[in-house]
């Protein structure tokens, strides 16, 4: 089983990333992870940055492309539909920022993004995606930083048009140099379970490193989709959005390590540093608040009982003073018999979006 692999000349151990996530996988929750993992995490990428919005791309205008220092290796992903301007906004990134490699999305099926015919929309238009990364790839070596060009897709818009095989070729053929596949459609969203056996024949057909994406939630896990379908690596997303020490975990059993049984007041320990981070990120109290009651109510999830009430004390405090008071509560009172056991965590799908409508989105291209 492999337990790293190669993107040009960077060495990544362990084979882990975090899968970005619009809203979530923002500088500090990445940095809480890194720092939950002893700094062994992989690869880190940015929330994908949009490229289509202005004429001429800024890089004061996307708050996306702010990241600190130790997040490295660190990527930055971008998002759009015209070549000419993921060409232009990649090439700037790259001499500006220095990121170890650009990633273009072509997974992302939000209805505002797929629905334009960018993200998952351009599984839909394949020529499209091709010019993409040629125009980006061109951009990429004719700039002051060569480095690599990744790519995140789906496989397939839905189930009678599954066309990642064909993705892998393009990619492979206009320089990509990794390639993370997420396996469910644009039309399953988030529902229902990611088809791993598509994601192993790209794996076994490509000559780039494949990343496998799509139910990773736990070491057991990781290990069978590793050593099950023959990926390079895996990314994780929802995963790590209810338990950020899953690559810390990922890591000590790659080294040999026995896995450790967490105590709950270990796992309520992580609420001042995120709220550290979100303040140094320029967060406000109330929108930091609003960011520890959403981590408390995912790692809940993986308390033993009494669960509801440690929600319940959590999640109705006004305040950033009154959830510290009540966190301090909590570790010195029913905490301090608790565990937290993340395999709790079992259902981490969303809903099925069946409606979208996709039409005439390429016109005057």
């Amino acid at each position: 089983m492999l337990k790293s692999f190669k993107l040009r000349n960077l060495e990544v151990f362990p084979n882990t990333i975090l899968s970005p996530m619009d809203g979530v996988t923002d500088a500090p929750f990445r940095r809480l992870c890194r720092v939950l993992s002893g700094n062994r995490m992989g690869l880190l990428v940015s929330e994908f940055v949009p490229t289509d919005g202005d004429a001429v791309f800024c890089l004061d205008g996307h708050k996306q492309l702010k990241f600190f220092p130790e997040e490295r290796p660190f990527g930055i992903q971008i998002f759009g539909r015209f070549p000419d301007r993921m060409a232009a906004a990649a090439k700037k990134i790259a001499e500006a920022l220095h990121p170890e490699f650009i990633e273009v999305n072509a997974g992302c099926p939000a209805p505002k993004v797929a629905g334009k015919g960018s993200g998952s929309g351009l599984l839909r238009d394949l020529p499209r995606l091709q010019e993409i990364l040629h125009d980006v790839r061109a951009a990429l070596d004719s700039s002051s930083v060569n480095i690599p060009l990744t790519l995140k897709c789906r496989i397939g818009w839905d189930d009678q048009s599954i066309n990642v095989m064909e993705t892998l070729k393009i990619a492979e053929g206009e320089g990509v140099e990794m390639l993370t596949v997420h396996g469910r459609t644009r039309l399953q969203g988030y529902n229902g379970l990611a088809n791993w056996d598509w994601i192993g024949k790209v794996a076994a057909a490509a000559k780039i490193p494949v990343i496998g994406n799509g139910d990773v939630n736990s070491v057991a896990n990781a290990r069978e989709r590793l050593e099950t379908y023959g990926v390079s690596g895996v990314s994780i997303g929802r995963g790590a959005m209810h338990n950020p020490w899953i690559f810390g975990q990922i890591a000590d059993a790659w080294e040999g390590k026995p896995p450790r049984q967490m105590t709950a007041t270990e796992a309520l320990n992580v609420f001042p540093l995120y709220y550290k981070f979100k303040l140094e990120d320029g967060a406000t109290e109330m929108s930091a608040l609003g960011r520890l009651k959403q981590l408390a109510a995912r790692l809940c999830k993986g308390f033993d009982d009494p669960t509801l009430t440690v929600r319940q004390t959590l999640l109705t405090a006004q305040t950033a003073d009154e959830f510290f008071d009540r966190l301090q509560s909590l570790r010195e009172g029913i905490a301090r018999e608790m565990t937290f056991s993340p395999e709790n965590l079992v259902n981490l799908n969303g809903a099925k979006e069946t409606d979208l409508r996709f039409g005439d989105q390429f016109a005057g291209r």
